[in-house]
């Protein structure tokens, strides 16, 4: 989509582009405080394996200072395995736009008596943070949330410092015959129906699962990332194409 349209997707709804990012506001709102127990229920837990992955990618340091910075991660999921996988070093900033989720990520960490990880409020379109100031940059799950990628992608580039690693964990494309029928059906009638038992939230995760399906392909996605200015541009496929990882590095 071009920078100058006025209107975007939410959903398989067309909705003016100043409309999206209060409408995505609601929805994780809404769910901020079951978010992490639907990704078990949803995933049958493999959002932890995928998680896991992407931290594994990113190889944060353990015997250098590391300043990661974790966009739309409010919860807290990502950043507390990056601090764990680092070194007594590493700190995490998670910035998310939503209130509701960052509230629920600082209790965790208060929980887990975790001062490695601080909680910033802030637009991924618009980061509060210096040029070439970051030494990775994860966003897991929350690209397709946001009403201008390509401006989050230049961002990315933006904060990151040269050599440093851009990674997003992402839903993808289903690439296995028969896998891809099955996975359509459970998306649509299931996944809403166990967000209205737990969440008390239909309408979020049908908009979840919508969100999913108007996502680019894999390829399409790499192209923003090289358009952003990321070089080596990739991707990985797990469990079938479900979900992938595309990784770019800032040179």
């Amino acid at each position: 989509m071009s920078e100058i349209d006025d209107t975007t997707h939410f959903g398989f709804e067309t909705v003016a582009l100043g409309e999206k990012q209060t409408r995505v506001d609601e929805v994780f709102h809404s769910v901020a405080r079951r978010y992490d127990v639907m990704n078990d229920l949803m995933s049958a837990g493999l959002h932890r394996v995928w998680k896991q992955n992407l931290v594994s990618m990113l190889r944060p340091s353990r015997t250098r200072p590391f300043h990661h910075l974790d966009v739309a991660g409010g919860t807290g999921d990502v950043a507390f395995r990056i601090v764990e996988a680092g070194g007594p070093r590493t700190r995490v900033t998670v910035a998310d736009i939503n209130a509701g989720m960052l509230a629920v990520g600082r209790e965790r960490a208060a929980k887990r008596r975790e001062s490695r990880v601080e909680f910033v409020e802030a637009n991924a379109e618009a980061l509060p943070f210096g040029d070439a100031s970051q030494d990775g940059y994860t966003i897991a799950f929350g690209i397709r949330n946001v009403p201008r990628i390509e401006r989050a992608l230049s961002e990315a580039r933006r904060v990151l410092k040269p050599g440093s690693r851009f990674l997003c964990l992402e839903f993808s494309r289903v690439d296995l015959p028969g896998l891809d029928r099955l996975y359509e059906a459970y998306s649509f009638a299931v996944i809403p129906r166990i967000g209205e038992l737990v969440a008390k939230d239909r309408d979020s995760y049908q908009y979840l699962v919508e969100s999913i399906r108007r996502f680019p392909a894999p390829g399409a996605f790499a192209r923003m990332i090289e358009a952003a200015g990321f070089a080596r541009v990739t991707h990985r496929p797990l469990s079938g194409g479900i979900v992938a990882i595309h990784s770019g590095w800032a040179m």
